[in-house]
């Protein structure tokens, strides 16, 4: 490709933004407006220049066409859910009252009113919030928010396509609200649905909109032929509105499979499509089909969820390929910005030339610029990014850090046996329960309690130099004993040490083993304001020495209850790190987990009874399609097993779930072949456990009983029910009480109110079971 094309110039152009601001101006708007320190104007304010930045940063780098609709003060689901009117009737009285009180309650609940359900975005780290419809549900458009923030746009005398979650991936996103009879599928609402997309669609074309992206990634995973033709009914139907804009229809995180045909029948004017990845195998089948004669094509080629620099010349030939299939083709990343951090340039502690290796949304922004200016005007054009491209690539491929000798022996001296228990789980069980003398429903916490500003302090003063190791530690530990003091007089069972010393649950363990990097401001959206710095796992892994035991061991020094070990799982380390992509995810699953095997075994010898691997991530890594699932679920569960099978059968090994849906993974948590699994169950009313039931699962569980991503304290008797649904499914002998998650992120009033409640709650059901008495 060294001549300009002879088609339409192509551009560049992304499918969203991170939200946050370089200092993340936006978390502490909207934490300050539920403190009452900052008012709505005040928040609006910052949300507003927030976006204008965005978007000047946008356009300044070379993107022609900016991307409106997808800045949100929580989740774009939920402000979904705004836009059609979908309002659940509990929290309808608020949101009429004040829209932005009513917003916030929706997705964090009030003292009196429980939130929407929250869970994981497909099989990336961000949640959303998840619809509640019933077959009485009346949609009624709301265009305020997509039209305001595109006349925005457009007064900075911008290009802006309105960004919207499509309506198929809406209604398959969404759940039956609580009460509504078994058997109704939301998608059966797509007709009643459709006219209020038209209205939004009519609006935002008379507000000047050119076209309109509506976002369908629930087509990227296996669908019925019932959901593939509500598809291709919800397309013929708005693509046949006499007064809207036009239509790009886009889809990511995976190849779309049975579902391109029937968006390339569509009569829309473009398709937005993933090319990398898995996704990767919808460059083979759009040439299968024909391409897009008579559409805009928008190549996902760089991209969106990793941050490893682009492979330009790659991306180039994939480029060249597609410009033979399609009528017009534009560069993009695969999928919205959102889900990588803001700039590298912020990063100071990463050697400069390994931070050649990574890109970021304002690199990859120069990513797409650059391919799109190749495409437009021939590879002569960028023959400088294309030197200095080849040779950072090459500089990764050979560098030390990515491959060690010993690592890689020890990973590929591997057995069978070395990822099995010595005994079966029914051994197992009777030793731990003569070792421990736990009562029935036995009580205690996912891991981490609140972190204070002092300990925060304490941790950028140490970072800082303002203070040495031995007052951080002396603080650390003084945070221990308070947290093993009120677990004590709250009367739990099992304990925890509160995880003071740690920063984030995967960070922690990153920052102590090789082959990670880590990030100073690599901050990422996980949910609301929740934002994490996922660490980057650039090379081999291994254990320099123990990360944890010193803290546990101090611990257990304090009580004569037992104290839990605390670590991250192989898994959930990959999902929640940007992980290498130069060598299968098994193989790095192995090391990482070869590495938690040896602290594992640290912490047993260290005294410790029970230890806890939490693999949030299973569900939440696995593959969209069904045939790449079987693989990935062999060495995920294996990771796992090798992680924790080196212990005694008296020593209990526990783990924890959260905000996934599980249903289609008990056999993979059976075979993880865990002693004690704790998952959320709190905003989903216990269908987890009634899941665990169904399946036959033979071990002990502690679906939780207490939301902690809502402020609100639950009472008592509302604990106690959630503990008698449980046990409607899993029996005394195998049931636990327990929080939905890690308490790090609430405050200490709410957190003493909701524990002490929950061991009443367990107390109250635990006299009452037969034979017990009080």
């Amino acid at each position: 490709m060294t001549s300009e094309s002879a088609a339409a110039a192509p551009q560049a152009t992304v499918h969203g933004y991170p939200r946050q601001g370089q200092n993340r101006e936006l978390k502490k708007a909207i934490e300050g407006y539920w403190k009452g320190r900052v008012t709505a104007g005040a928040l609006r304010a910052t949300a507003g220049e927030l976006r204008r930045a965005n978007w000047r940063q946008l356009a300044d780098a070379g993107i022609h066409e900016v991307p409106t609709g997808d800045f949100s003060y929580y989740d774009h689901v939920l402000d979904t859910t705004v836009m059609v009117g979908a309002i659940p009737e509990r929290h309808r009285a608020a949101f009429e009252a004040d829209a932005l009180d009513g917003y916030f309650a929706m997705a964090r609940g009030t003292q009196d009113v429980a939130p929407l359900e929250m869970t994981k975005w497909f099989d990336t780290n961000y949640h959303y919030l998840v619809p509640e419809l019933a077959p009485g549900t009346a949609f009624t458009a709301d265009s305020a928010k997509q039209v305001a923030e595109l006349k925005e746009a457009s007064a900075q005398g911008l290009t802006a396509r309105p960004v919207l979650v499509g309506p198929v991936t809406y209604l398959l996103l969404a759940k039956p609200a609580p009460g509504v009879a078994d058997g109704f599928e939301p998608l059966s609402l797509l007709d009643r649905l459709l006219p209020v997309y038209a209205e939004v669609l009519a609006d935002l074309r008379a507000a000047g909109a050119a076209w309109v992206q509506l976002d369908e990634p629930a087509l990227a995973a296996d669908r019925t032929p019932a959901e593939l033709a509500a598809a291709a009914r919800a397309y013929q139907v708005l693509g046949g509105a006499a007064d809207r804009p036009k239509l790009l229809v886009a889809s990511y995180f995976d190849r779309l499979g049975e579902a391109l045909p029937v968006l390339a029948k569509a009569p829309v004017e473009g398709l937005a499509l993933d090319f990398t990845g898995r996704a990767a195998a919808n460059l083979e089948a759009l040439a299968a089909a024909g391409g897009l004669p008579g559409k805009r094509l928008v190549a996902g080629v760089v991209d969106g969820r990793n941050i490893w620099i682009n492979d330009l010349e790659k991306s180039l030939t994939t480029l060249g390929t597609l410009l033979g299939l399609a009528d017009r083709v534009d560069v993009a990343p695969s999928c919205s910005l959102l889900h990588v951090p803001l700039d590298t340039s912020a990063e100071r502690a990463i050697d400069p030339q390994l931070l050649r290796w990574l890109a970021f949304a304002r690199q990859k922004t120069a990513e797409t610029v650059t391919l799109a200016r190749a495409l437009a005007h021939g590879t002569d054009a960028i023959a400088a990014e294309l030197a200095a491209n080849r040779a950072d690539l090459a500089s990764r491929a050979t560098s030390p850090l990515t491959r060690d000798p010993a690592v890689r022996a020890r990973a590929a001296a591997v057995t069978e046996a070395d990822a099995r228990r010595s005994a079966p789980y029914a051994e197992r069980a009777a030793a731990q329960r003569a070792a421990l003398g736990l009562p029935l429903l036995p009580t205690t916490t996912i891991g981490s309690f609140p972190q204070t500003t002092a300990l925060r302090t304490a941790r950028a003063d140490l970072r800082a130099g303002r203070i040495g190791t031995a007052a951080y530690e002396e603080r650390v530990e003084a945070e221990i004993r308070d947290v093993l003091a009120f677990q004590e007089e709250a009367g739990l069972d099992v304990l925890v040490h509160g995880e003071p010393e740690r920063n984030d649950m995967v960070q922690y363990f990153a920052e102590q083993l090789t082959g990670y990097l880590a990030t100073d401001h690599g901050w990422v959206q996980s949910y609301g304001t929740r934002y994490v710095r996922p660490p980057i796992l650039a090379g081999d892994i291994s254990r320099p020495e123990p990360m944890t035991v010193r803290w546990t061991r101090y611990a257990q020094s304090l009580t004569a209850r037992p104290v839990k070990g605390m670590l991250t799982g192989p898994v959930t380390m990959l999902a929640w790190s940007f992980v290498r992509d130069d060598q299968p995810l098994a193989e790095t699953a192995r090391q990482v987990a070869l590495a938690l095997r040896d602290e594992v075994a640290d912490l047993e010898a260290g005294g410790a009874a029970v230890i806890q691997v939490d693999e949030p991530a299973l569900r939440e890594t696995l593959p969209l399609r069904a045939a790449d699932r079987p693989a990935y679920l062999a060495w995920a569960t294996e990771a796992f097993r090798l992680a924790t099978s080196g212990v005694a059968a008296a020593t209990q090994i526990h783990t924890h779930m959260c905000y996934a849906e599980f249903g289609d993974i008990v056999g993979a948590i059976d075979d993880l072949d865990a002693d004690v699994i704790s998952l959320e169950a709190a905003r989903s009313h216990m269908q987890v456990a009634r899941e665990l039931a169904s399946h036959g699962y033979p071990r002990e569980a502690g679906p939780g009983v207490y939301d902690i991503h809502s402020p609100r304290v639950p009472g008592v008797e509302e604990a106690a029910a959630l503990l008698r649904a449980g046990l409607a499914a899993i029996p005394a002998e195998r049931l636990w009480v327990n929080p939905d998650c890690g308490l790090k992120t609430r405050d200490w009033p709410e957190t003493r109110a909701s524990l002490v409640n929950l061991v009443a709650a367990a107390r109250a059901v635990r006299a009452g079971l037969p034979g017990r008495g009080a």
